[in-house]
C-alpha cells in the first residue's frame, strides 16, 4: 500500500467498534457486508472471497444498488475501523488486507497493543478522494446524490468538516427539508423529532434548554439563537424551492447541500491524524503539542485543530513545498514549507506535523499533484450516465465563492502554530530571524505562474 492510488487516515463519523464485513467464510462462498455512509448494509454473497479484488466488490455493490456507470469514479471501497481508514485501490484484495490489519495499525497508528488486538475493520462504500468536485456538478442520478449527501451530512454533524454557524444553519435547514418535508408550522413530524436537534446541527450548536420544534408548532418557549437561525433558514429553503407553486424533488436538495459543502475547502478530503507544536507561552515559554487533523485533497492541504474544530493552516499545492522524515527512534514528521510574515516582514516558514502517517500523507500529496499536472484543460465532460454532453446545452461553470467572514473557522490561524524560519548561509541550514534564501525542500509543485517561491533575504537580516 504505497498511498499513490489509495489513501489512509483517521476515522470519521462512522466509527464502529463491533462491525465486521465478513459474516461467514467457507471454502468457496462467503457473505460480505458493505456499509454505506448512512449506516445501511449491502449484503453480498460472493465466491472465492480471499482472492476477490476491490474492483469486483465495487461492481457487485453498484449492481445491487442499481447505480449508473459514473458511480465507478465517484465512489471507492474503504476499510474503516475506529483506529484507521484506508481507501482501497481497485487491485487490492480486501480480505487479505483485513488479515494484515494489525500490521497496518502498528505501522500507521500509535494505538496500544490491546486496542490493536481488538480492532476489526469493516468495508464502506463512500466517496473517492480523487473524484474532482467539478464533476459532482454534472451528476443527476438521485441515488448517487443521496449517497454523497449522506456522507457529507455525517461529516458536518460530526464536526469533521468545521463550519461557521451560518453555514451549519443553512446545511441543517436542508436536512430539515429532506427529513421533515416542506416547512409547515405545527407539522407533526417536527413534534415527533423535537428531541433530535443533533440530527440537523453539530452537537456543539445544540441547545437543549429551548426547543426549535416548539417554535415550529408556534407555541412554547422561544428557540435559542442557533435554533432560531436554523428555523429561519428552514423557512427560506421552502420560499426558494416552492417558487412557482411546485415542490422541489429531493435530488434538488441533495445537490444544494453538496454545493454548499463545496464552499468548504476540505470537502472530499482524506483525513489523517497528527500533532503540531504549540507556540511557547508564559514566562517559562511552555509549549507542548496539540492534536490536529490533516485534510488532503486534489486541491491542497488543511491542518485542522481537532479540539477547537477550526482551521490552523490552509495551503494550495502551489503555495507549499513538503517532505517527510522518519528519524531512527523518533516520530515520523511531515514538513510543510510556506510563505508567511513576522511582524509585517515576509518570511518562509516550516511546520512540523508529527504523525506515524507522515509517509502516507507525503505520498498522497505527491499523487494529487501528479493528477493535477496530468489533468487536461477543462472542456465538455461526460454526463452522469457516461454519454458525452452537448456543449451547446452545458451550463456555465459554477464559481466557488470564497469564504471571507472575519474569524471564520475555515480561515488559517497561523498565530496558533509554532513554525521555524531558516536561512542557508552557504554551509548549511541554520535558524535565523526572519528569512532564508532557498527552499528547504526540493519537493514542490511547479505549475508556472503562482508557484511557490522563497523569500529572498535583505541586507538587514538578523541572525539568531
Amino acid at each position: 500500500m504505497d498511498g499513490t492510488e489509495g489513501s489512509a487516515g483517521q476515522p470519521g463519523p462512522a466509527e464502529r467498534s463491533h462491525r465486521s464485513s465478513v459474516s461467514s467464510v467457507g471454502a468457496r462462498a462467503a457473505d460480505v457486508l458493505v456499509y454505506l455512509a448512512d449506516d445501511t448494509v449491502v449484503p453480498l454473497a460472493v465466491e472465492n472471497l480471499p482472492s476477490l479484488s476491490a474492483h469486483e466488490l465495487h461492481r457487485a455493490v453498484r449492481e445491487v444498488l442499481q447505480l449508473p456507470d459514473i458511480a465507478l469514479d465517484v465512489f471507492a471501497l474503504w476499510l474503516v475501523s475506529p483506529l484507521l481508514e484506508v481507501q482501497l485501490k481497485p487491485k487490492h484484495q480486501p480480505y487479505k488486507l483485513g488479515r494484515q490489519w494489525p500490521e497496518l495499525l502498528l505501522r500507521f497508528t500509535s494505538a496500544p497493543d490491546d486496542d490493536v488486538a481488538m480492532d476489526e475493520p469493516f468495508l464502506q462504500f463512500r466517496r473517492n478522494v480523487f473524484f474532482p468536485k467539478r464533476r459532482e456538478l454534472q451528476i443527476h442520478d438521485e441515488e448517487v446524490l443521496r449517497l454523497l449527501y449522506e456522507e457529507a451530512k455525517g461529516n458536518v454533524l460530526a464536526a469533521r468538516y468545521p463550519c461557521d454557524v451560518e453555514d451549519c444553519e443553512a446545511l441543517g435547514a436542508l436536512v430539515c427539508r429532506v427529513q421533515l418535508g416542506p416547512y409547515q408550522p405545527g407539522h407533526p413530524a417536527a413534534c415527533d423529532l423535537r428531541e433530535k436537534l443533533d440530527s440537523f446541527l453539530p452537537a456543539h450548536l445544540c441547545k437543549r434548554g429551548q426547543s426549535l420544534f416548539a417554535a415550529l408548532r408556534g407555541r412554547g418557549a422561544r428557540a435559542g439563537p442557533g435554533e432560531q437561525g436554523l428555523l429561519n433558514a428552514y423557512r427560506q429553503v421552502q420560499e426558494v424551492s416552492s417558487d412557482g407553486g411546485c415542490e422541489a424533488a429531493l435530488g434538488t436538495h441533495y445537490r444544494a447541500y453538496l454545493l454548499k459543502c463545496h464552499e468548504l475547502p476540505f470537502y472530499g478530503c482524506a483525513f489523517f491524524h497528527g500533532e503540531v507544536d504549540k507556540p511557547a507561552q508564559g514566562f517559562l515559554h511552555r509549549g507542548g503539542r496539540k492534536p490536529v487533523s490533516v485534510a488532503i485533497s486534489l486541491e491542497g492541504v488543511h491542518v485542522i485543530d481537532s479540539r477547537e474544530k477550526h482551521v490552523l493552516l490552509g495551503l494550495r499545492f502551489q503555495e507549499l513545498s513538503w517532505d517527510h522524515t522518519s528519524p531512527e527512534e523518533e516520530e515520523p514528521i511531515l514538513w510543510l514549507e510556506f510563505d508567511g510574515d513576522s511582524e509585517g516582514t515576509p518570511v518562509n516558514k516550516l511546520l512540523k506535523i508529527y504523525s506515524k502517517q507522515a509517509e502516507l500523507m507525503s505520498s498522497l500529496i505527491e499523487y494529487c499533484i501528479e493528477l493535477s499536472q496530468a489533468a487536461e484543460p477543462a472542456g465538455p465532460q461526460d454526463s452522469a450516465t457516461g454519454s458525452p454532453s452537448d456543449p451547446s446545452s452545458s451550463p456555465a461553470p459554477v464559481q466557488r465563492p470564497k469564504l471571507r467572514r472575519q474569524g471564520s473557522v475555515v480561515s488559517s490561524r497561523i498565530q496558533h502554530l509554532s513554525t521555524i524560519d531558516y536561512v542557508e548561509d552557504g554551509k548549511g541550514i541554520r535558524r535565523v530571524k526572519p528569512k532564508r534564501t532557498t527552499s528547504f525542500f526540493s519537493r514542490q509543485l511547479s505549475l508556472g505562474q503562482g508557484s511557490y517561491t522563497v523569500v529572498q533575504p535583505g541586507d538587514s537580516l538578523e541572525q539568531g
